[in-house]
């Protein structure tokens, strides 16, 4: 909802007060006994109080505090979402990940911290133009978000590299190491999968790097070095493949 100008406000509540004032007006006006001054005066006031104060909050106040709740509702999108992909930036992703570590740590189950890093896109965004990298960056995100369940979070980190918090692994190590394992495994296969783009196809690439998440007190910081630390191992052992942070 557009917010009114300020002369929208004006000219609102000018006519509201004035079309109030002229039916209270008719209204005295055919009253059959005379009144004092006084009494006229405090029934016009009352009745002007009655009839203008609904007819402002409905025509005035109402749209004006819907449009700006409207616009403090988008700008906090803006500043927790990525304006491309439409999911949760960085700072998004941090409230996330330290809620959900603390959770980790509080009910003693493993989670994952997914960092995937396109392989390929630099020779998208050189040989096609940067149009071309925006939309392979949209049906990624679209892909990720397609294998993300409803309890876990995907978020795009920056360029080319997006996140995805795995909870809910279970009690077991070995166990959480194979789920999250198999989760990354089949966000490589998926994007894989060639890309359409104005009649061309573009082919990219994915190397992971998994921080696997016990019961042990982090900070956001940390965890995501260390996702980083192995998505770079997965590019050095050969790139489109999940490595594992290891201490």
């Amino acid at each position: 909802m557009k917010s009114l100008t300020t002369k929208q406000v004006i000219v609102r509540i000018v006519i509201i007060i004035s079309l109030a004032e002229f039916v209270i007006m008719m209204f005295l006006g055919i009253l059959p006994f005379d009144m004092s001054i006084y009494l006229v005066a405090v029934i016009d006031l009352v009745l002007l109080a009655l009839l203008s104060t609904p007819l402002i909050y409905l025509w005035v106040i109402k749209p004006f505090v819907t449009a700006r709740d409207e616009a403090l509702v988008q700008i906090s999108c803006l500043a927790h979402t990525d304006p491309l992909t439409k999911l949760p930036n960085r700072r998004l992703l941090s409230k996330y990940l330290q809620k959900f570590m603390a959770g980790t740590v509080r009910h003693k189950f493993h989670g994952a911290v997914l960092l995937m890093d396109l392989d390929g896109f630099k020779l998208i965004n050189d040989a096609h133009g940067h149009d071309a990298g925006d939309e392979v960056l949209v049906e990624i995100a679209k892909r990720v978000r397609s294998i993300t369940r409803s309890e876990d979070v995907a978020a795009r980190l920056g360029g080319d590299e997006f996140v995805i918090l795995i909870h809910h692994l279970g009690v077991d190590e070995k166990k959480a190491h194979d789920i999250a394992l198999q989760i990354a495994e089949k966000l490589i296969n998926l994007v894989n999968k060639p890309i359409n783009y104005n009649g061309t196809t573009l082919n990219v690439g994915a190397s992971i790097g998994i921080r696997l998440l016990g019961f042990e007190e982090l900070d956001t910081d940390t965890v995501i070095r260390e996702a980083d630390i192995a998505m770079y191992n997965a590019k050095q052992a050969g790139r489109g493949r999940a490595v594992f942070f290891e201490k």
